[in-house]
């Protein structure tokens, strides 16, 4: 494994400062998380000698024969496979062939595997725009309440995690916390085949939104960009999670971006099952995932989605992992470290690269080792790879004569356009900002937004709903400067959809010359782009936020570089408005979203995770 530099990178001291705060914190509730978890840990080296013979009988009984021997022996591991996969989504489809793939790879170090339990996979892409995207969010907690019922069987003593895309990783992670003991490893499908640019795709769109094509146009190019099975191939959310994976130390290294369908893919995830069985309690290498993601580790998940250029809805995800582990974050933390982190990756939206590109360019691998060796990240983390802690994670997997190996990766980005180095980054700071105002508290990703749109002020112009705001486009009436506010997008209003439909429509008004902004307690998109947008507002309207209190001709101003938000209202007729309120019931019934009443009513603000558990209870 790699040497660390000689002597050791200072660590910066903004890291530091934030690491401190964060463990101060958290002081209390990491406490009683570790000491739950560990007392769970010293139940035994079997997690299934726990169980009756009737218990027992009951979870092997459609086993294979051989696998039965050892299950009943109770003396070999035995390693939970928790699934997303479906084959309707591209991201999820190459999942199906990996169980038996892990099966016979657990045999042949002397554990088996079990098949645990499947987790709910929706796609923000197929439910964009549409009723089903308001069960998105929600849809994180239901998959970690699902893990959780996959291992409350106690017959597992690892687990191994096969999911990809956008609530999907956040939600296995919080499941898996839930069982802080057992080991756990995520593994990986890859990203599909590079079609249609991402560039190209956003250009057809807008012409659509325009009214410039029709709908076979717009899908002949769709089908050209999303083709195959993988991972889309923008940096959005579903990649942003594989980077976050890589980065805390949850994967084999350098496994986040190989595509599927590939002799090396085999070859990472059949090394993933031998790999998770050495970490558990029969070995002398325990690594309890409530270990591995402590302080230092969330620190280093938001060093790499700053970095990276990754999704704001980490924002959200990265806060309710967090919690899940007894640490506590705020958008402070993500501010603070904004400030001194580089960005090194150009990577649509960011750029014009896709995620193949930059793996090709040297990846996570190259990125990771830069941030080690300016100090912005905690080396001395545990991690699934072993003793060597984070520097592990600067090397690439290669097969050698059908062997799996691993080398250093090239001292040189393979391309400086989409790799960077930590002397040349592509920007000084990580381009997330924390807004805040007498409109509440928000975040904006600015990496995409030229310097010139960053600052704007201009008229509001209220909404209620997406549609409305489109209806008005194709009406002629936002041909001007204007900020959108697009309010009851919360998670108590609806479950707090994505509203990435809108930025086709924004991004003309843009390109035509306008002044134009966004501003919304719901959430944009990971793959937000290049018009400002406020979002994730908190508190959100529905529990009586500020954004409430807008009316269409109220001059807003956007300053991503002061880092405000603010209408420009005299205060005392500010104090005096009421916040208004909307009739929701539309948004109550049909594509399942009655079943989710409940988590409308419980759920958390964005800052604090919006989400619906209540982590000390």
């Amino acid at each position: 494994m790699p040497t660390p530099t000689v002597p050791p990178p200072v660590l910066h001291p903004e890291l530091l400062a934030v690491t401190a705060r964060i463990h101060e914190r958290s002081a209390s509730t990491r406490q009683a998380y570790l000491a739950r978890i560990d007392a769970a840990g010293r139940a035994g080296p079997v997690e299934r000698a726990q169980l009756g013979c009737t218990n027992l009988a009951h979870a092997y009984a459609a086993a294979p024969a051989g696998d039965k021997i050892w299950l009943r022996a109770q003396q070999a591991p035995n390693i939970a496979i928790v699934s997303a996969y479906n084959d309707m989504l591209s991201a999820h489809q190459p999942l199906q062939a990996y169980p038996e793939w892990i099966k016979q790879a657990a045999r042949d170090v002397g554990a088996t595997a079990q098949f645990a339990g499947g987790v709910p996979a929706m796609c923000d892409g197929v439910t964009q725009g549409k009723p089903g995207m308001e069960l998105s969010l929600f849809s994180r907690d239901v998959i970690a309440m699902s893990t959780a019922v996959a291992l409350s069987h106690n017959m597992f003593d690892a687990t191994l995690c096969l999911g990809v895309c956008d609530k999907i990783v956040p939600g296995l992670l919080i499941g898996a916390l839930s069982f802080g003991h057992l080991p756990t490893l995520f593994v990986p499908a890859g990203p599909m085949p590079s079609g249609l640019s991402n560039d190209d795709k956003a250009k057809v769109r807008q012409r659509f939104a325009a009214g410039e094509i029709g709908q076979d146009a717009l899908l002949e190019a769709e089908e050209k960009a999303y083709h195959g099975a993988g991972t889309c191939t923008f940096y959005g959310t579903a990649n942003s999670n594989q980077m976050l994976m890589e980065i805390m130390g949850l994967h084999l290294p350098g496994s986040a971006f190989v595509p599927p369908g590939t002799p090396l893919r085999e070859a990472l995830t059949r090394e993933a099952a031998r790999r998770v069985a050495q970490l558990t309690r029969h070995s002398n290498q325990y690594t309890p995932v409530g270990h591995v993601i402590d302080e230092r580790a969330i620190v280093n998940g938001l060093v790499g989605l700053l970095a990276t250029g990754g999704s704001t809805n980490h924002t959200l995800h990265l806060v309710a992992i967090a919690r899940a582990a007894g640490i506590i974050i705020n958008w402070d933390d993500f501010d603070a470290l904004s400030a001194v982190v580089p960005l090194l990756a150009r990577v649509y939206p960011n750029g014009s690269a896709d995620v193949n590109q930059f793996h090709a360019a040297g990846g996570m691998a190259f990125v990771i080792r830069e941030l080690l060796e300016a100090g912005l990240l905690h080396a001395d983390v545990q991690t699934v790879a072993g003793p060597e802690g984070l520097w592990h994670y600067t090397r690439q997997p290669v097969l050698q004569d059908g062997q799996l190996n691993w080398q250093d990766v090239p001292r040189a980005s393979g391309n400086s356009s989409i790799v960077a180095p930590r002397t040349q980054p592509f920007s000084a700071d990580g381009g997330l900002k924390v807004l805040q105002g007498n409109l509440g508290r928000a975040v904006i990703k600015v990496s995409a937004v030229k310097p010139a749109n960053r600052i704007v002020q201009a008229p509001a112009v209220v909404f209620n709903d997406q549609e409305d705001l489109i209806a008005a486009y194709k009406r002629g009436e936002l041909n001007k400067d204007f900020v959108a506010v697009v309010r009851f997008q919360g998670p108590r209003a609806n479950g707090m959809p994505e509203l990435h439909s809108l930025t086709p429509t924004l991004a003309n008004l843009q390109d035509q010359g306008f002044k134009v902004a966004l501003v919304t307690d719901g959430r944009m998109s990971g793959a937000s782009g290049k018009v400002p947008a406020a979002i994730h507002v908190t508190p959100e309207v529905m529990a009586g936020g500020p954004l409430g209190k807008v009316r269409t001709g109220d001059v807003i101003e956007l300053n991503a570089i002061q880092g405000t938000l603010q209408a420009l209202v005299p205060d005392a007729a500010w104090r005096a408005r009421s916040v208004d309120q909307a009739e929701l019931r539309a948004n109550r019934q049909g594509s399942g979203r009655e079943l989710f009443g409940g988590m409308r009513r419980m759920v958390s603000g964005a800052e604090q995770g919006a989400t619906t558990f209540s982590f000390e209870d």
